[in-house]
Protein backbone atom coordinates (compact mmCIF):
# COMPACT_ATOMS: atom_id res chain seq x y z
CA UNK A 1 0.00 0.00 0.00
CA UNK A 2 1.66 3.35 -1.06
CA UNK A 3 1.95 5.81 2.20
CA UNK A 4 -0.65 8.57 2.56
CA UNK A 5 0.39 11.87 1.46
CA UNK A 6 -0.37 14.93 4.41
CA UNK A 7 -2.77 17.24 3.42
CA UNK A 8 -1.58 20.77 2.55
CA UNK A 9 -0.18 23.40 4.26
CA UNK A 10 -3.48 25.76 4.30
CA UNK A 11 -5.27 22.03 4.98
CA UNK A 12 -3.60 21.67 7.98
CA UNK A 13 -4.01 24.98 9.08
CA UNK A 14 -7.60 24.95 8.73
CA UNK A 15 -8.66 21.53 10.31
CA UNK A 16 -6.44 22.39 13.20
CA UNK A 17 -7.66 26.44 13.62
CA UNK A 18 -10.35 25.16 16.07
CA UNK A 19 -8.31 23.72 18.56
CA UNK A 20 -5.89 26.17 18.53
CA UNK A 21 -4.99 28.89 21.63
CA UNK A 22 -6.68 32.67 20.69
CA UNK A 23 -3.23 33.90 20.15
CA UNK A 24 -2.00 30.57 18.37
CA UNK A 25 -5.59 31.33 15.97
CA UNK A 26 -4.27 34.67 15.11
CA UNK A 27 -1.21 33.35 13.80
CA UNK A 28 -2.48 30.92 11.66
CA UNK A 29 -5.54 34.00 10.08
CA UNK A 30 -2.62 35.86 9.33
CA UNK A 31 -0.98 32.67 7.19
CA UNK A 32 -4.44 32.04 5.62
CA UNK A 33 -5.08 34.88 4.69
CA UNK A 34 -1.69 35.83 2.87
CA UNK A 35 0.30 32.62 2.32
CA UNK A 36 2.27 34.16 0.09
CA UNK A 37 4.04 36.35 2.43
CA UNK A 38 4.90 33.78 4.74
CA UNK A 39 7.54 32.29 2.00
CA UNK A 40 9.73 36.02 2.24
CA UNK A 41 9.05 35.72 6.53
CA UNK A 42 11.31 35.00 9.16
CA UNK A 43 9.61 33.39 12.14
CA UNK A 44 9.87 36.98 14.14
CA UNK A 45 8.64 38.52 10.80
CA UNK A 46 5.50 36.65 11.79
CA UNK A 47 5.50 37.35 15.23
CA UNK A 48 5.60 40.91 15.03
CA UNK A 49 2.34 41.22 12.66
CA UNK A 50 0.72 38.87 14.76
CA UNK A 51 1.68 40.62 17.78
CA UNK A 52 2.51 37.38 19.74
CA UNK A 53 5.95 35.93 20.57
CA UNK A 54 8.16 33.91 18.69
CA UNK A 55 7.43 30.95 21.05
CA UNK A 56 3.46 31.38 19.76
CA UNK A 57 4.47 30.60 16.27
CA UNK A 58 6.66 28.26 16.97
CA UNK A 59 3.75 26.40 19.31
CA UNK A 60 1.39 26.59 16.51
CA UNK A 61 3.61 25.39 14.10
CA UNK A 62 3.92 22.04 15.89
CA UNK A 63 -0.11 22.39 17.23
CA UNK A 64 -0.87 22.22 13.38
CA UNK A 65 1.31 19.38 12.53
CA UNK A 66 4.35 20.52 11.51
CA UNK A 67 7.85 20.20 12.95
CA UNK A 68 8.24 23.48 13.11
CA UNK A 69 8.20 27.24 11.32
CA UNK A 70 10.88 25.98 8.75
CA UNK A 71 8.56 22.74 8.13
CA UNK A 72 5.52 24.68 7.74
CA UNK A 73 7.18 27.30 4.94
CA UNK A 74 8.70 24.43 2.94
CA UNK A 75 5.30 22.48 3.37
CA UNK A 76 3.57 26.36 2.23
CA UNK A 77 6.34 26.20 -0.83
CA UNK A 78 5.27 23.24 -2.22
CA UNK A 79 1.39 23.93 -1.97
CA UNK A 80 1.75 27.47 -3.69
CA UNK A 81 4.29 26.25 -6.53
CA UNK A 82 3.70 24.98 -9.90
CA UNK A 83 4.53 21.38 -11.39
CA UNK A 84 8.27 23.28 -12.97
CA UNK A 85 9.14 24.18 -9.58
CA UNK A 86 8.96 21.34 -7.52
CA UNK A 87 11.96 19.54 -10.17
CA UNK A 88 13.55 23.36 -9.75
CA UNK A 89 12.53 26.62 -8.80
CA UNK A 90 13.88 28.19 -11.53
CA UNK A 91 12.95 26.57 -14.68
CA UNK A 92 10.37 27.06 -17.27
CA UNK A 93 8.55 24.69 -20.02
CA UNK A 94 10.73 25.75 -23.12
CA UNK A 95 14.05 26.01 -21.43
CA UNK A 96 16.59 23.65 -23.24
CA UNK A 97 19.28 21.71 -21.37
CA UNK A 98 21.99 23.75 -21.76
CA UNK A 99 19.75 26.63 -20.10
CA UNK A 100 18.24 24.14 -17.20
CA UNK A 101 21.95 23.60 -16.91
CA UNK A 102 22.85 27.50 -16.41
CA UNK A 103 19.84 27.85 -14.09
CA UNK A 104 21.25 25.19 -11.57
CA UNK A 105 24.14 26.32 -11.08
CA UNK A 106 23.37 29.94 -10.45
CA UNK A 107 21.09 28.90 -8.19
CA UNK A 108 23.68 26.95 -6.36
CA UNK A 109 26.36 29.87 -7.03
CA UNK A 110 23.47 31.68 -5.33
CA UNK A 111 22.71 29.87 -2.04
CA UNK A 112 26.66 29.24 -1.81
CA UNK A 113 26.95 33.38 -1.28
CA UNK A 114 23.93 33.91 0.34
CA UNK A 115 25.77 31.36 2.73
CA UNK A 116 28.99 32.58 2.94
CA UNK A 117 26.99 36.31 3.87
CA UNK A 118 25.25 34.69 7.03
CA UNK A 119 28.42 33.42 8.64
CA UNK A 120 29.04 34.83 12.00
CA UNK A 121 32.94 35.07 12.39
CA UNK A 122 32.81 34.36 16.17
CA UNK A 123 30.72 31.40 15.98
CA UNK A 124 33.02 29.98 12.55
CA UNK A 125 35.91 31.14 15.13
CA UNK A 126 34.34 29.18 18.13
CA UNK A 127 33.69 25.97 16.00
CA UNK A 128 37.22 25.70 14.72
CA UNK A 129 37.92 25.73 18.49
CA UNK A 130 35.75 22.99 19.24
CA UNK A 131 37.11 21.04 16.19
CA UNK A 132 41.01 21.76 17.09
CA UNK A 133 40.18 20.87 21.01
CA UNK A 134 37.89 17.82 20.13
CA UNK A 135 39.35 14.36 22.17
CA UNK A 136 36.83 12.53 19.91
CA UNK A 137 34.16 13.74 17.09
CA UNK A 138 31.28 11.87 15.93
CA UNK A 139 29.68 13.10 13.05
CA UNK A 140 25.58 12.35 12.26
CA UNK A 141 23.25 13.08 9.77
CA UNK A 142 20.78 11.29 7.35
CA UNK A 143 19.70 11.21 4.04
CA UNK A 144 21.80 14.19 2.11
CA UNK A 145 22.84 15.61 5.26
CA UNK A 146 24.40 12.54 6.05
CA UNK A 147 26.24 12.18 2.56
CA UNK A 148 27.90 15.63 3.95
CA UNK A 149 28.77 13.96 7.00
CA UNK A 150 30.38 11.36 5.23
CA UNK A 151 32.45 13.44 3.14
CA UNK A 152 33.31 15.29 6.81
CA UNK A 153 34.57 12.00 8.26
CA UNK A 154 36.92 11.63 5.62
CA UNK A 155 38.83 14.93 5.44
CA UNK A 156 38.64 14.59 9.61
CA UNK A 157 40.60 11.50 8.85
CA UNK A 158 42.73 12.62 6.55
CA UNK A 159 43.70 15.39 8.83
CA UNK A 160 44.59 13.25 11.83
CA UNK A 161 41.19 13.99 13.82
CA UNK A 162 39.90 11.08 15.82
CA UNK A 163 36.59 10.59 13.97
CA UNK A 164 33.48 8.35 13.78
CA UNK A 165 30.65 9.11 11.72
CA UNK A 166 28.29 5.78 11.83
CA UNK A 167 25.59 5.86 9.04
CA UNK A 168 22.81 4.04 10.69
CA UNK A 169 20.90 6.36 13.21
CA UNK A 170 20.36 3.79 15.96
CA UNK A 171 24.54 3.80 16.24
CA UNK A 172 24.97 7.20 16.17
CA UNK A 173 22.63 7.58 19.35
CA UNK A 174 24.62 4.73 21.17
CA UNK A 175 27.99 6.25 19.79
CA UNK A 176 26.36 10.11 21.26
CA UNK A 177 25.27 8.68 24.61
CA UNK A 178 28.59 7.10 25.26
CA UNK A 179 31.03 10.59 24.66
CA UNK A 180 31.89 12.60 27.46
CA UNK A 181 33.59 16.07 28.43
CA UNK A 182 36.32 17.08 25.88
CA UNK A 183 34.54 14.85 22.72
CA UNK A 184 32.40 16.95 20.11
CA UNK A 185 29.21 15.88 18.30
CA UNK A 186 28.80 17.59 14.47
CA UNK A 187 25.27 16.85 13.73
CA UNK A 188 23.98 17.95 10.45
CA UNK A 189 20.31 18.55 9.30
CA UNK A 190 19.24 21.18 6.91
CA UNK A 191 15.74 21.77 8.14
CA UNK A 192 16.79 21.11 12.17
CA UNK A 193 14.11 18.71 12.71
CA UNK A 194 15.15 15.39 11.88
CA UNK A 195 14.38 13.42 15.28
CA UNK A 196 17.05 10.61 15.11
CA UNK A 197 19.80 13.72 14.53
CA UNK A 198 18.39 15.56 17.49
CA UNK A 199 18.05 12.90 20.04
CA UNK A 200 21.64 11.86 19.07
CA UNK A 201 22.57 15.62 19.87
CA UNK A 202 20.61 15.79 22.73
CA UNK A 203 22.34 12.26 23.86
CA UNK A 204 26.00 13.89 23.39
CA UNK A 205 24.76 16.90 25.86
CA UNK A 206 23.76 14.78 28.28
CA UNK A 207 27.12 12.94 28.51
CA UNK A 208 29.01 16.28 28.74
CA UNK A 209 30.17 16.70 25.08
CA UNK A 210 30.24 19.68 22.88
CA UNK A 211 27.73 20.13 19.85
CA UNK A 212 28.45 21.74 16.80
CA UNK A 213 25.13 22.11 14.51
CA UNK A 214 25.54 22.73 10.81
CA UNK A 215 21.77 23.45 9.88
CA UNK A 216 19.32 25.87 8.04
CA UNK A 217 17.11 26.63 10.73
CA UNK A 218 18.67 28.54 13.57
CA UNK A 219 15.26 28.26 15.55
CA UNK A 220 15.04 24.63 15.08
CA UNK A 221 15.33 21.82 17.77
CA UNK A 222 18.61 20.85 16.89
CA UNK A 223 19.92 24.12 17.30
CA UNK A 224 18.48 25.04 20.47
CA UNK A 225 21.01 21.42 21.83
CA UNK A 226 24.41 23.46 20.48
CA UNK A 227 27.14 25.15 21.40
CA UNK A 228 28.03 26.35 18.28
CA UNK A 229 25.33 26.75 15.29
CA UNK A 230 26.68 27.31 11.83
CA UNK A 231 24.27 28.14 9.21
CA UNK A 232 23.44 27.37 5.43
CA UNK A 233 20.78 28.61 3.49
CA UNK A 234 19.40 27.27 0.54
CA UNK A 235 16.02 28.93 -1.57
CA UNK A 236 14.21 25.27 -3.04
CA UNK A 237 10.57 24.17 -3.38
CA UNK A 238 11.38 20.76 -3.89
CA UNK A 239 11.38 18.10 -1.40
CA UNK A 240 15.19 17.05 -1.59
CA UNK A 241 17.32 20.45 -1.24
CA UNK A 242 20.44 19.69 -3.35
CA UNK A 243 21.69 23.56 -2.93
CA UNK A 244 21.61 22.82 0.69
CA UNK A 245 23.59 20.06 0.93
CA UNK A 246 26.71 22.17 -1.60
CA UNK A 247 25.99 24.60 1.48
CA UNK A 248 26.33 22.20 4.22
CA UNK A 249 29.80 20.83 2.40
CA UNK A 250 31.03 24.05 1.64
CA UNK A 251 30.99 24.98 5.39
CA UNK A 252 32.61 21.86 6.40
CA UNK A 253 35.34 22.13 3.83
CA UNK A 254 36.01 25.57 4.98
CA UNK A 255 36.33 24.01 8.61
CA UNK A 256 38.67 21.54 7.60
CA UNK A 257 40.83 24.14 5.72
CA UNK A 258 41.33 27.32 9.08
CA UNK A 259 41.98 23.75 10.36
CA UNK A 260 44.72 22.84 8.37
CA UNK A 261 46.09 26.08 8.32
CA UNK A 262 46.20 26.44 11.60
CA UNK A 263 48.19 23.00 12.08
CA UNK A 264 50.00 23.26 8.06
CA UNK A 265 53.22 21.18 9.06
CA UNK A 266 51.15 18.43 10.29
CA UNK A 267 48.50 18.59 7.56
CA UNK A 268 51.11 18.58 4.96
CA UNK A 269 53.13 15.62 6.44
CA UNK A 270 49.71 13.35 6.96
CA UNK A 271 48.54 14.44 3.41
CA UNK A 272 51.43 13.08 1.64
CA UNK A 273 51.90 10.19 3.39
CA UNK A 274 48.25 9.54 2.53
CA UNK A 275 49.36 10.85 -1.08
CA UNK A 276 51.71 7.96 -1.11
CA UNK A 277 49.49 5.60 0.25
CA UNK A 278 46.81 6.27 -3.14
CA UNK A 279 50.21 5.69 -5.54
CA UNK A 280 51.19 2.74 -4.08
CA UNK A 281 47.85 1.19 -3.94
CA UNK A 282 47.06 1.53 -7.89
CA UNK A 283 50.09 -1.22 -8.74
Amino acid sequence: MAPQERPGALTLLRAASPALSATERRVADWILTRPEHLLEASMLDVAQACDVSDTTVLRMCRNAGFAGFTDLKLALARDLATPMQLIHDDIADGDDPMTIARKVFARAALSLQDTVNVIDSDDFDAALDLLDGARNVLVGGVGTSGVVGQSFYQRCRRLGISCDAPQDSQVQNIHAALLGPGDLVVAISFSGETKSVVRMAEGARLAGADVLVVTGNRESHLAKTADVVLQSVSHETRNEPLAARLCQLALLDALCVAYSHRHLDEVLTRDRRAGQSIVESSF
